[in-house]
């Protein structure tokens, strides 16, 4: 069974304010269940960062999606992401996946405020983000 996903764009808080949620490393979407679809550039990025031939990489690391249309990385024991180090670090973090990057901003799932720690900035002129 997969999670249901939710397109969006810039957030809105309801408050007639768009954010953008700035990812403090909690780690807390990397234990979430679902697949974390991979892109052929994803694997190609990830298994030469990992030092691996993308055969091999392929064969380690990742399994079909649950649609049967891709690929996904695959789960440890405890549902968590495969790349989750210690249930706190990402062994990937400077070339993961795009569906990583993008989260919670590019895409999210129901619930996911009351797991993720990511911190909103709101959005000013245009939307830049604001602060310093």
């Amino acid at each position: 069974m997969g999670v249901a996903l939710t397109q969006v764009g810039t957030v809105g808080t309801g408050k007639d304010e768009e954010v953008h949620y700035v990812c403090q490393r909690c780690a807390n979407c990397c234990k979430w269940p679902g697949d974390v679809c991979l892109e052929e550039d994803d694997i190609l990025r990830i298994a030469a960062f990992l030092q691996m031939d993308v055969l091999q990489f392929t064969a380690e690391y990742t399994r079909l999606r649950e649609n049967r249309v891709g690929l996904s990385l695959i789960d440890q024991a405890n549902n968590e992401c495969i790349m989750l180090e210690d249930g706190k670090s990402c062994r990937i973090q400077p070339v993961k996946p795009k569906q990583c990057a993008g989260f919670p901003n590019s895409w999210n799932f129901p619930g996911w405020r009351d797991e993720c720690e990511a911190v909103p900035v709101p959005l000013h002129r245009g939307g830049e983000r604001g602060g310093t």
